[in-house]
């Protein structure tokens, strides 16, 4: 399987926020929802948007991807003064207190200052860093724009579309088109900036550490030793070590441990009714003790915890 696709495989979109947002200037809105991902495509006009950890200027066509949950500003310019103020939940909240999400909605999946604005922009939120995908989320740099064209301007289109209408299962077609949009996105760009993607993304080129790559990835199930791992391989234990520490930056049993627990995060969040036996098995794991020790070692925090908390505040390793 292309490596890429194993980064890819992770976005799930359940019950995405998505919205048509449209704006004349002045406006600004302070975004603290806590959102783990944001998709913003300008369909007209302009927007600026700024973090604490850099700032962007987007025009028409263009995709702005903001990784969460640290709250950002989009405005009409740098420097101009947020009017509302975006919650959790999508409160929407102005600065004397009113709720806005009301009165500033015009019509079905539309919302802003003036319902002919000429700053309009289709906003996709993935509410939990589960949805994304952990390895998709970390392969993204905390803000970044792609131009316009680099993402299919049909598929922004249809997802507009939908949002604006009030269709039959409107809600998990926006889910999968967010999904499809978000896909786009992240491979582009990828293949924009290639000294930014992931090293085991790179290590295709390497036909021993493809081959194990995609043993860990394909059957993660088996109870993998590094012997094992070199014999499928039809090398040594050590030339398999060598070679993948080289091509990834780690030994293939510490990366291997890594992914498995990357799994296993995604398994406790997006499917509750496995116990932890069921997780356990899924990612090579002989016992739910076992698994659990692994897993607390590595996040800090129990499966249950996490599966409790949604994952939300556990750290992560890139």
């Amino acid at each position: 399987m292309d490596p890429l696709a194993h980064l890819l495989d992770g976005p799930r979109a359940r019950g995405a926020f998505t919205l048509r947002t449209v704006m004349s200037p002045p406006w600004g809105i302070d975004s603290r929802d806590e959102s783990a991902l944001t998709l913003i495509v300008v369909t007209s006009g302009g927007a600026w948007v700024g973090t604490s950890r850099g700032e962007a200027d987007a025009g028409p066509g263009d995709l702005v991807l903001v990784r969460g949950p640290e709250p950002y500003v989009i405005a009409d310019s740098r420097g101009r003064e947020p009017t509302v103020t975006v919650f959790p939940g999508q409160r929407c909240v102005a600065h004397d207190g009113e709720e806005v999400h009301v009165t500033m909605s015009h019509g079905v999946g539309t919302w802003g200052n003036d319902p002919d604005g000429t700053d309009t922009m289709v906003v996709g939120a993935y509410q939990d860093d589960s949805e994304v995908g952990r390895l998709a989320l970390s392969a993204l740099p905390p803000l970044a724009v792609l131009p316009g064209g680099r993402v299919d301007p049909a598929l922004v289109a249809l997802l507009t579309d939908e949002i604006t209408t009030g269709h039959v299962a409107q809600t998990s077609l926006n889910d999968r088109l967010l999904d499809c949009l978000l896909v786009m996105a992240v491979r582009v760009w990828l293949e924009d900036n290639p000294d930014s993607a992931p090293n085991w993304l790179s290590a295709r080129h390497d036909p021993v550490v493809a081959r194990a790559l995609e043993l860990s990835h394909e059957r993660l199930a088996e109870p993998w030793t590094l012997d094992a791992l070199a014999r499928e391989c039809a090398v040594s234990r050590a030339t398999l070590a060598a070679r993948f520490q080289r091509a990834v930056g780690t030994p293939p049993m510490t990366y291997l441990r890594t992914w498995r627990l990357t799994v296993a995060g995604d398994l406790l969040t997006a499917r509750p009714e496995l116990g932890l036996e069921a997780v356990a098995a899924r990612v090579g794991y002989g016992s739910a003790f076992a698994f659990s020790s692994a897993f607390k070692n590595h996040t800090g925090t129990s499966p249950s915890a996490y599966r409790a908390g949604r994952g939300r505040g556990v750290p992560q390793e890139a």
